[in-house]
């Protein structure tokens, strides 16, 4: 454990959390992606198939827990919470995410460290969510107006991704044998798709307005 992967860490807990206090507060679900929620939750399960049979820390072990559970109470609340899915715009969130889902499998199948079941999924998990955000992006797009707490949302998941990169770079000069090439592209990537949204993040604090996404 280092400070750059504790810290992108407690960004990504900080996402979440916020985009749990938006639900729980607001009682609405209105900018956000249900797609990426789905594509999170299929994230995270194939990574951490690995729960019930290695055991490498209390907390490695509650952080994948919260992960997941997290992501499956918030696809939850969107598809079947009484009040929240109201709001939920289904106009807007029509990204194809399932063509992600397919083509990450397949990049996996071809693409992995090492051919094992845990390893494919592992490496599908990594691929899918450099472009997990994809839907949410769109979605914000679309909708022009981003309200605070899913601005909020989403920069610290896009800086949660930036936080990782430097802790691979940490791990390449300080670790003999470090070889997850693979995170490292997909979080190149992954960060890059942030960068539109960075930009215009940072002109509406700079100028404190109300952040919008040219359509």
């Amino acid at each position: 454990m280092n400070v750059f992967r504790f810290a992108g860490d407690m960004t990504h807990l900080i996402s979440i959390l916020v985009l749990l206090l938006k639900i729980y507060t607001t009682k609405s679900c209105s900018g956000i992606s249900l797609k990426t929620q789905e594509l999170y939750a299929v994230v995270f399960v194939t990574r951490y198939l690995d729960l019930v049979t290695d055991f490498i820390s209390v907390y490695n072990t509650v952080m994948k827990v919260v992960f997941i559970s997290s992501s499956l109470a918030i696809v939850w609340c969107i598809r079947r919470h009484k009040v929240v899915r109201r709001s939920y715009d289904k106009e807007l969130d029509t990204f194809r995410h399932w063509l992600l889902v397919g083509a990450c499998a397949v990049l996996a199948l071809v693409v992995h460290e090492k051919f094992s079941f845990q390893e494919v999924c592992w490496a599908f998990s990594i691929y899918l969510e450099a472009v997990a955000i994809l839907p949410q992006l769109v979605l914000l797009q679309r909708s022009g107006n981003v309200d605070n707490l899913t601005g909020q949302y989403v920069f610290f998941l896009g800086a949660y991704r930036a936080f990782y990169i430097l802790n691979w770079i940490y791990r390449y000069y300080s670790e003999q044998h470090f070889t997850r090439w693979i995170s490292c592209v997909s979080g190149i990537v992954q960060t890059a798709l942030y960068a539109d949204f960075f930009y215009y993040y940072f002109i509406s604090w700079k100028n404190n307005s109300k952040l919008q996404l040219p359509a």
